[in-house]
């Protein structure tokens, strides 16, 4: 059974583990700034790639803390903001329509709208789940 704030999944947080050199994993659970240095730096190095494997349950815990839970799932919204976002599909999953519209006919108002989704979706999940 999962707790009542699950928000975030481990399971995901391993799978993008393996594309953390590009800071998938440190985006997901909430942590932008180490995302974006593990983006340019690949993972520092490879190094903190490796390390990060130890640390997913704690970064996990975190964010199950940190955002609130509610009927829009991170995980979703995660999903399709990594493979959908040049569409805005995530952001009409979270019913900011107009914004998606104008994603879809901009390709994610040319990468920089999904460039700031990435370090802004928690946020922006966890203030829809509060309202």
């Amino acid at each position: 059974m999962f707790p009542a704030n699950d928000t975030h999944l481990k399971r995901i947080g391993y799978i993008l583990w393996i594309f953390g050199f590009t800071g998938s994993h440190r985006f997901y659970y909430g942590k932008p700034i180490t995302g974006t240095l593990y983006f340019f730096t690949l993972g520092l190095f490879g190094i903190g790639w490796l390390i990060d494997l130890l640390l997913i349950p704690g970064m996990d815990q975190q964010a199950d803390l940190r955002f609130t839970a509610g009927y829009l799932d991170y995980t979703v919204a995660w999903i399709l903001l990594t493979f959908l976002g040049l569409f805005g599909i995530h952001r009409m999953y979270m019913g900011k329509w107009l914004t998606g519209i104008l994603y879809l006919a901009s390709g994610g108002l040319f990468g920089l709208g999904v460039l700031y989704d990435f370090w802004t979706l928690n946020t922006q999940v966890s203030q829809i789940n509060k309202s």
